[in-house]
Parts: C-alpha cells; structure tokens; sequence
C-alpha cells in the first residue's frame, strides 16, 4: 500500500494556508484556525523580506545563532539551538558554505569533530536580514498599536496552555 503522505494531492505547499476539517463547518470562523492563518501570513511577510536579502528564514535563522556565538559550533550544538536535527543543519551549512556566508573549521581539541563559523560576508548578510526583520516587525507592531497588548498576550498564553 502507498505511504498517504506521498500523494501528491495530501501534500500542502509552506505558502498555503491550513484548511479546516470538513467536518467542522465553521471552522473558518473557529480562533485556531484564524490564528493559524494569520501565522502563516507572517510567516509569507517575514520570509518575502528576507529574500530582499538573498535569506530563507532557515539561513537567517543558521546566521544569527552563529554571528551571536563567540566562537565556532559543532553542528550538534547549532542544530540544538535552531531546534532541528542534525541532518538539516550539515545541508543547511552546505549551503551556507557553497555561497561564502559560513566555513567549516576543524576542532581543535578533537580533531575529527567539524565547527561551523561565520564569514564576514556572513555576518553582513545577517546583519541585512536582521534590519529587514526589523522592518517587519516594527510595521507588525504598528498595526497592532491600538489593541490592548495585555489581553492579546493573555489570550495567546491561554490558548497556547490549554493546546499543550
């Protein structure tokens, strides 16, 4: 029998919006689903920005953690702190290392054990990404000037309690 994960019309491209069970007929009108939809297009927003730069939000990601670390990671601690298995990061820094924004560099207490550090050019381009996220995120910000942050941080620390 076929894996129903590979079916084509069962896989849901990052750009598009989760779609409600059909049993659940206002869904659409249900907060989770609103939530998740407005997450989605932050996402879009930050991602759109971050390609003004030449950056995925994984390569930025990959960039900030290494340009805030004073020296050099193994690929097991940036994978722990990005939150993602190690088999993502070594094609994350392949990439990374293909287009001069990070290199690899031998450990000098074992040598057989690989750290990634950033370039300068790396650094910049982070440096780039930061100021377009910022942008965003001051923009995001804005359109939420007239809502009471408190009950919209407490509302978000509900549900995110009672989703766990």
């Amino acid at each position: 029998m076929k894996n129903p994960r590979s079916r084509p019309d069962l896989k849901r491209r990052r750009d598009e919006t989760p779609k409600p069970p059909p049993s659940c007929p206002d869904a659409n009108k249900h907060i989770a689903f609103v939530l998740l939809d407005t997450a989605h297009a932050i996402e879009r927003r930050l991602e759109s920005a971050l390609a003004e730069v030449q950056l995925s939000g994984p390569k930025y990601g990959a960039l900030s953690v290494l340009a805030k670390s004073a020296d050099p990671l193994t690929l097991s601690d940036l994978a722990d702190r990005l939150t993602c298995v190690r088999s993502n990061i070594t094609q994350l820094i392949d990439r990374l290392e293909a287009v001069g924004l990070v290199k690899r560099v031998v450990d000098a207490s074992d040598r057989r054990s690989v750290r990634a550090a950033i370039t300068p050019l790396g650094r910049d381009l982070q440096r780039d990404g930061a100021e377009q996220m910022d942008h965003v995120l001051a923009e995001l910000s804005e359109a939420l000037s007239g809502i009471d942050r408190t009950l919209l941080e407490k509302a978000q620390a509900t549900l995110r309690m009672n989703a766990s």
